[in-house]
């Protein structure tokens, strides 16, 4: 073969594009994208929105061009199970390797769930290159699907039981060196009784053979992960405790095989300093392992809310079938007690379901025919049949879980800081190690002492409570969210929301119940009350209006026997007309009494009064006499007063945007104890009254549940969507408040204040720590003391440190709702 036919591999990368629609459309992505440098070729496939791109362009490149034509480049999330990683500059080494991969556009790492959340364009083959990166980093990742969730806890079980058999194994091993060695210092007569039953050179080569098994036995996991951090030039923990653990055995086996190397006053071993800092470290990581499990309960708890199976019935036949079988429009019969598999709707039965495990409210809902079932909850004393709606992964409890584990891989803002510290932290505690050494060897007693100072001070310091102390608190508190009702879908909300002054909340359906009911009838003097609400419920009986709904459901939760009505004629602008048996009625406003002149006397003066607070007025005639006045309204919910009062307590201020008449919103809002109203906004217009709201500086939090709120929602500074409202709405949003009850934006509120407070104690524990113990180690004290710190007391304090982050993050699992459920 000549070398004019040789060619060197073509690299082809695939995108998924949104928004091509046409011929056209494939043909312009073609000529534009073949323009970028490095591109030969291009193919678009407008079937499966996908465009192969020849050559090595940048990914970034080509979604700005697309973005450019008016098409959109996929993005993917992608969420890697990590193992491997032990501190937070593990934690750096990992996004750094990922976030340089093209493609990539986020990469935030949690170590407290030893997972990745990498969001990036929809490049086939990037999973596997992200895995790769992973590796070559020094760490094992896997994708953390759906079905692979309950493989990853069993791997993370296994992995606590491994650790649990190296610490017993190094503890067994270590015992009798440090009893060998420190035992003399606390009872010399020991000391004596030892050296002269065994011999000095006996007793050191024991404990060597003891710590060298417990180093390169249960210890070699340090070196496995340490050393190649070293040769990379990114030292992690494992690096300081192979230093540290190392320069101790090392000393000792110098001290031991070849004592004349050294000075005759230095000669001395510190196996017990060796063994005893792999055994603490050890049982830190073991305590640590079970405390992060438990971080992760929120989930796990989730996830066991799924049933495995269910019972289909398919072409007559009923039996049970795995879960991952069922299909849309299966019929499927639920049992007293038992859990709901699948979203779906109710065709048969009459039963009260639990659904506190999804919305945090202990009160059982009524179900009947038609009514909507969600996975997860539980059905109470009589059985159901319901058409399945929403399988697998579209299920509200799948997309929660998602959500959850989203907000869980979060990094708040707050973390910045600390990442920033801890990218250089590591190399900079060797650079401290390497000035004490110098510094002991210079101005010290002499080289032992020198080589314990070192050893201390590479193992006082430690990073890990410093990567734990903000995902612990995040995990905690979201799961804790998710048992109150309250789903961050976004973990950075936590600190947005803890940061608000203001809260917003649109009318309908968020401050009130979003439909109109009945509240009062007042009939004319010797009309029966009864009489006249069922003369308006058969002229509204044919009638879909929402005000025509509040009259019939008035009438039918009063038992009343409604008769049916001809000659019904709708009058627009003015009500109905309509003939129930001998009676010609008319139902309307007080123009169409007025047009047909019908005398409203009292009844009008009240009626103006009940609409300026945002009351609906309908007289009601009969064969040209006036028999009632019935008012209708959209009801404030009953814990909406209670939730103001609430966040006023909190010190947060309130606001109502609403297209309401000024006078009819300042009513309302009065009556609500809201502080400020923007009146008769259009839908399109919420956004700029949050621009006005926010003048002065002020955070602003939005609360709606409607497809107009949606702008709103993502142009605030917070967007909490109502969960019993629309699909956009929730979306739009970076907090779900699963059921309608504004009780849950207070504790939402009260959530994230509670969170930010504990990673603001972690936070300072970790740093103080290291502040505070680094220049103990180095020998800060002995000048003025005498007094040192001892590597075995490092190690322990190290392992203190890094429990005490997550003891106190697992304090939020206790945090009792600012506002409970049943106010």
């Amino acid at each position: 073969m000549s070398p004019t036919q040789l060619t060197p591999p073509q690299t082809t990368q695939t995108l998924r594009v949104e928004g091509m629609t046409c011929a056209a459309c494939t043909g312009r992505v073609e000529r534009m994208l073949a323009r970028e440098e490095g591109v030969s070729g291009v193919r678009a496939n407008l079937m499966t929105g996908m465009v192969a791109v020849d050559g090595p362009a940048e990914p970034a490149k080509l979604a700005e061009r697309l973005t450019a034509l008016g098409f959109t480049a996929a993005e993917d999330v992608t969420r890697l199970a990590i193992t491997g990683m032990t501190c937070a500059s593990c934690v750096g080494r990992v996004e750094r390797m990922l976030q340089a991969l093209p493609g990539v556009t986020q990469a935030s790492v949690n170590l407290a769930d030893e997972t990745a959340l990498v969001r990036h364009y929809a490049l086939a083959g990037l999973p596997e290159r992200m895995i790769e990166a992973v590796r070559a980093a020094g760490y094992e990742a896997r994708i953390a699907t759906e079905t692979s969730r309950e493989d990853l806890a069993a791997h993370k079980e296994e992995a606590i039981h491994r650790l649990a058999r190296a610490v017993l194994l190094a503890a067994l091993l270590t015992l009798p060196v440090f009893v060998a060695e420190m035992g003399g210092h606390l009872y010399p007569p020991f000391h004596h009784w030892l050296h002269g039953l065994v011999g000095q050179q006996a007793l050191w080569l024991g404990q060597f053979v003891l710590t060298t098994l417990v180093l390169f036995g249960p210890g070699w996991r340090f070196f496995r992960a340490g050393v190649p951090a070293l040769l990379h030039g990114a030292p992690d923990m494992n690096s300081l405790v192979v230093m540290g653990a190392s320069a101790a055995w090392g000393y000792s086996t110098i001290a031991t095989f070849a004592p004349s190397l050294l000075p005759e006053a230095s000669r001395a071993v510190y196996f017990e300093a060796a063994a005893v800092i792999v055994t603490l470290i050890l049982l830190g990581r073991y305590l640590e392992a079970r405390a992060k499990g438990r971080t992760g309960a929120a989930i796990a708890k989730l996830v066991g809310l799924q049933p495995r199976t269910a019972r289909v019935e398919r072409d007559g036949v009923t039996e049970d079938r795995p879960i991952a079988e069922i299909r849309p429009g299966d019929l499927l019969h639920l049992r007293p007690g038992e859990r709901v598999a699948v979203d779906g709707t109710v065709v048969a039965g009459h039963s009260w379901l639990d659904e506190s495990m999804l919305t945090g409210e202990p009160v059982p809902v009524e179900k009947t025919e038609g009514a909507a079932l969600t996975a997860g909850t539980v059905n109470g004393q009589a059985a159901l049949s319901y058409r399945a709606e929403r399988v697998g992964a579209d299920t509200m409890l799948a997309r929660i879980i998602r959500m959850v584990e989203e907000a869980q891989g979060a990094k708040l803002p707050i973390q910045a800081a600390v990442d920033r510290v801890t990218r250089v932290f590591v190399p900079v505690v060797m650079g401290i190690a390497a000035l004490t050494f110098a510094a002991w060897m210079i101005w010290g007693p002499g080289l032992g002492e020198a080589v314990v100072a070192a050893v201390a001070v590479l193992i006082i310091a430690c990073p890990c409570a410093m990567g734990l102390a903000t995902p612990t608190s995040i995990m905690v508190g979201t799961g804790r969210g998710a048992e109150l009702g309250v789903l961050f879908r976004r973990g950075d909300a936590l600190q947005a929301l803890h940061e608000v002054d203001l809260v917003a909340f649109d009318k309908t359906g968020t401050l009130t119940e979003g439909r109109p009911d009945l509240v009062a009838i007042h009939t004319a003097p010797g009309v029966d009350e009864a009489e006249a609400l069922a003369l308006a419920a058969a002229a509204e009986s044919g009638s879909e209006h929402p005000i025509a709904g509040a009259i019939l459901r008035a009438a039918d939760a009063r038992g009343l026997s409604v008769s049916p009505a001809s000659g019904v004629a709708a009058i627009p602008g003015f009500g109905l007309q309509a003939q129930v048996g001998d009676r010609a009625l008319l139902l309307g406003a007080a123009r169409l009494m007025a047009r047909e002149g019908i005398e409203t006397g009292d009844l009008a003066t009240l009626a103006e009064t009940q609409a300026g607070q945002g009351q609906t007025p309908l007289f009601l005639a009969a064969d040209g006499g006036l028999l009632a006045l019935l008012l209708v309204a959209d009801r404030v919910k009953p814990t909406t007063r209670p939730a103001i009062d609430a966040l006023h307590a909190m010190g947060i201020g309130t606001a109502m945007i609403t297209g309401d008449a000024a006078p009819t919103a300042k009513a309302i809002a009065g009556a609500l104890g809201i502080d400020r109203v923007e009146a008769e906004i259009l839908p399109d217009g919420k956004v700029a009254a949050l621009e006005a709201l926010r003048q002065g500086g002020a955070k602003v939090a939005f609360v709606g549940d409607g497809i107009n709120d949606a702008p709103a929602l993502a142009a605030a500074d917070v967007g909490l969507a109502i969960g019993t409202g629309t699909d956009v709405a929730v979306e739009a949003a970076e907090v779900v408040l699963m059921s309608g009850d504004l009780r849950g934006v207070v504790n939402a509120l009260h959530l994230s204040r509670a969170v930010m407070r504990n990673i603001r104690q972690n936070l300072f524990w970790a740093f103080a720590y290291n502040t505070a113990l680094i220049p103990v180690a180095a020998g800060a004290l002995y000048p003025a003391f005498g007094l040192t710190l001892s590597p075995m007391l490092g190690a322990g304090a190290m392992a203190l440190s890094s429990l005490f982050v997550l003891t106190n993050a697992l304090r939020l699992k206790a945090l009792h709702p600012r506002m409970e459920a049943n106010l």
